[in-house]
């Protein structure tokens, strides 16, 4: 294992090197937030909104930590707790997802998505906040909203989050196992290998939610799911809107050559599993046209060649980030940055009149990262499975 990671990191410095030449982006580094506050294997950050300067951190085993803005970290306390339902039993279940509602200072609602067995299912429940005392999540309200069933333990998805537009939006992958045996991605009958929008707010039916009026599919006859917002999605690992384009951003998890980034279009359909990135992967209907990634990595050095955007560093697990938008790091403005979870590497892009013009590698760095977070002044942050929460920052 340590020759294979050597060769990785020789291969990634050579390739980051050559991209860094031709389009020059400004380097990163990650600094604590709250060095004593020590987690297992966080996978989201989500600051509470309501300008307290509180963050949830949420870990992949069911907890929920509550830590303040400034607070090293000791002083951090528990929000929730569904270990004990045991949602981490492979690698990519867990608890997933989590959301304030955007009136969460009125109602107190958030929203959790979590991995359950016997039968194996993705939980997408509302719970309410304790009314006094201490902030903690009132298990004793949990409303499960809806209820995915699933054929396999990986590709999960797993992210809620509220649009700019105020509904939810879920990311969920094909299923699992590989190549999207079933080809859930590309069946509109199926909740899997896509992201779906509902109103949390309203009642359709029996569903336990609404179905927003302007969905894509929202017309179409019966068996075609009305709730996806998009289709033809691997497995989505972490998407977000840009606070100034408003366009929807997403990592998408490749199988075996291409990870990739798409912006996510109302209706479109994304490829796979017809494609994997820009290039063919199955047969499918003749004249279908698909949504293009705007940028590919490969997984190998050997596909360099192959790559639709030479010298792009290589990688095997893409994680979604963020179109940088805060203040702090005036030089980052307009870039998105996006990492791969094995190499632990960060990268970044500049987007312009539609296509990408630059890109590369903005810190390499051993450690897996798990995930982006945003605060509300459009900062960003980086989680990794066995360190502190780190703030990203300029390079000096």
């Amino acid at each position: 294992m340590q020759s294979r990671r050597w060769f990785w990191v020789a291969a990634l410095g050579m390739a980051a090197a050559a991209v860094m030449e031709a389009a020059p982006l400004p380097r990163v580094a990650l600094e604590p937030v709250w060095p004593k506050l020590v987690l297992q294997r966080p996978l989201w950050l989500e600051e509470l909104p309501d300008d307290s300067g509180r963050f949830l951190i949420v870990e992949q085993d069911g907890h929920v930590w509550l830590v303040e803005e400034g607070d090293d970290g000791s002083g951090a306390e528990l929000f929730m707790d569904i270990s004990d339902r045991r949602p981490f039993e492979k690698n990519e279940e867990g608890l997933l997802g989590f959301a304030c509602h955007p009136r969460w200072k009125e109602n107190g609602l958030f929203y959790v998505y979590y991995t359950q067995q016997n039968p194996k299912r993705s939980v997408i429940s509302e719970i309410r906040t304790t009314r006094e005392g201490p902030l903690r999540a009132d298990l004793a309200t949990e409303r499960v909203i809806l209820e995915i069933p699933q054929p396999y333990w990986n590709h999960n998805g797993g992210q809620l989050s509220f649009g700019p537009d105020g509904y939810l939006y879920i990311t969920t992958g094909d299923g699992g196992a590989a190549n999207d045996p079933h080809n859930n991605a590309q069946n509109t009958a199926s909740l899997l290998g896509k992201i779906l929008r509902i109103d949390v707010n309203g009642r359709s039916g029996k569903l336990q939610y609404a179905i927003p009026p302007d969905n894509p599919f929202v017309n179409e006859g019966y068996g075609v799911r009305k709730e996806i917002w998009a289709y033809g999605l691997r497995n989505v690992w972490r998407m977000s809107w840009d606070r100034e384009t408003g366009e929807l951003w997403a990592g998408d998890v490749g199988q075996n050559k291409w990870e990739y980034v798409h912006i996510i279009r109302k209706g479109g359909n994304h490829g796979w599993c017809v494609r994997e990135g820009f290039h063919h992967f199955k047969p499918g209907p003749e004249g279908a046209r698909y949504v293009e990634p705007i940028i590919e990595y490969p997984h190998t050095p050997q596909l360099a060649g192959e790559c639709e955007f030479p010298g792009h560093p290589p990688g095997t697990s893409i994680t979604g980030g963020y179109v940088y938008r805060g203040t702090e790091q005036r030089a980052l403005r307009g870039i998105y940055l996006y990492a791969d979870f094995t190499l632990g590497t960060i990268f970044g892009l500049r987007r312009q009149d539609g296509r990408v013009v630059q890109y590369g590698a903005l810190l390499e760095q051993p450690k897996n990262i798990a995930s982006f977070g945003q605060d509300s002044y459009g900062e960003l942050y980086v989680l990794v499975f066995d360190g502190p929460v780190m703030h990203v920052v300029q390079a000096k």
